[in-house]
């Protein structure tokens, strides 16, 4: 299995979360994994049972789960027109939140909001899930506004405006790049002349290191793999993808991958010796990894017919294969190695088998529990499926939320769930809700 298990003690030494929360983007490692077990096999003919559904506003921001708690954020609109359009600007006023929920019952502990006035396109809300780590819980608003709360109370403990501090241009569809701890640092995707990454100390939000310059910063987030006998700390801003020594900054080596209107969104995933991004319009790429120091060769581009360049959501990658959405809607199997395509479906999308063409840009997040996977899908169908080289083999299926944002004309959900204390929690911009997930 490739997953990012080298990293394990290191994530997990710095949050207070218990081994079956969920405290970061993606879980405990960001890689994807729940290993709870005593999970069902198939959905209840009669649907999920919901501990508990509580009314939220809009976003796309996944929930985060550690300590009994569940950190979400959204977005207050008081004023403007927020239909999106693909590269409009929307201009709104209101305030964005972060909220903390009693996990076994929904009920608010606490909430910390502030004014924020969006200009920026699909402007539903925040789109970072919250981490939390040592007591506290740091947030990354649409429009840059980062914060450090108290987990137990709420209260600031240090804040900062990334647009305003490193000179940036907020990116059109917001900053989205899910901030990363790391060791004594938190490390984001900024913006400006010398600083489209940075590293600040996670106690105080003191700058600890800046680096990359890059006209826009695209939407993916900071990234850490263990490659070449180091730990290297991956930026992939729409331009390129680069590789950096985490405690400093300095550059290891960077490789060209233009996207289209810098859409770099995926977290580079890494297969054995070999690694892999993607984003918009088939562009995508194939890297092998030097195994004696942090260096990288070319091994396949991207085309119309080799490779997988997600627009939305990250694959999980298995065995050398990845798995995971393409631009085109379509869910795929591909080998890392090769960028070869070993099959296509658009079912865990919208639930129908269509291997030509799915949803455009189309939405899934992926997470492997055990031997099978829970594929969330922008319909708002969750899936049990087995997933192989040879098929996508789905066991069970059920509505979890209604897909009632818009995206490109059409209903969706995009955020990613958060599995905890044998639960799915998932949000839309109407509702965040709670499913149990036990077997009975």
């Amino acid at each position: 299995m490739t997953r990012l298990i080298p990293f394990s003690v290191l994530l997990l030494a710095t949050t207070l979360a218990s081994a079956a929360d969920w405290p970061q983007w993606m879980g405990p490692n960001r890689d994807d994994v729940w290993n709870e077990t005593g999970i069902i096999e198939k959905f209840p003919t009669g649907g999920l049972t919901f501990r508990w559904r509580k009314p939220i506003h809009g976003g796309f921001a996944g929930p985060a789960i550690a300590g009994g708690r569940v950190f979400v954020t959204d977005y207050l609109r008081t004023a403007g027109d927020n239909r999106p359009a693909p590269t409009r600007r929307n201009e709104l006023k209101g305030k964005e939140r972060v909220l903390c929920l009693d996990a076994k019952t929904g009920n608010e502990i606490w909430k910390h909001e502030y004014d924020c006035n969006y200009t920026i396109s699909y402007p539903a809300g925040p789109r970072c899930t919250p981490t939390v780590s040592d007591g506290k819980v740091y947030t990354l608003g649409a429009m840059g506004d980062l914060f450090c709360l108290d987990a137990a109370k709420g209260s600031v403990i240090w804040s900062k405006n990334l647009p305003k501090a490193y000179d940036a241009e907020v990116p059109l569809w917001g900053y989205a790049g899910h901030p990363l701890v790391y060791k004594k640092l938190l490390i984001c995707t900024a913006g400006g002349k010398g600083s489209a990454v940075v590293a600040l100390d996670k106690s105080t939000g003191k700058e600890v290191w800046k680096a990359l310059d890059a006209r826009n910063i695209g939407y993916s987030p900071p990234t850490l793999i263990k490659a070449g006998g180091t730990t290297q700390l991956l930026i992939f801003h729409g331009r390129s993808l680069n590789s950096l020594n985490s405690d400093t900054g300095r550059l290891y080596w960077s490789e060209p991958l233009v996207t289209n209107f810098s859409m770099a969104i995926m977290a580079p995933r890494k297969g054995g010796d070999y690694l892999f991004a993607g984003g918009h319009s088939r562009k995508s790429l194939g890297l092998k990894l030097d195994r004696s120091k942090p260096a990288v060769t070319k091994v396949w581009q991207g085309s119309r017919n080799i490779g997988l360049a997600p627009v939305s959501g990250t694959p999980f990658v298995e065995n050398g294969v990845a798995y995971g959405i393409d631009g085109n809607g379509l869910f795929r199997a591909m080998r890392v190695a090769t960028g070869e395509r070993l099959w296509s479906t658009s079912k865990p999308v919208n639930g129908r088998d269509n291997t030509r063409r799915g949803p455009n840009e189309g939405a899934t997040f992926v997470t492997k529990n055990g031997n099978r996977f829970f594929i969330f899908g922008e319909n708002g169908d969750l899936v049990i499926a087995r997933l192989s080289p040879e098929k996508y083999d789905e066991v069970s299926r059920t509505k979890l939320l209604a897909p009632v944002g818009v995206g490109l004309g059409r209903s969706i959900v995009w955020s990613h769930p958060a599995y905890a204390d044998k639960c799915v929690f998932a949000r839309n911009d109407k509702e965040i809700v709670c499913a149990s997930l036990a077997a009975k």
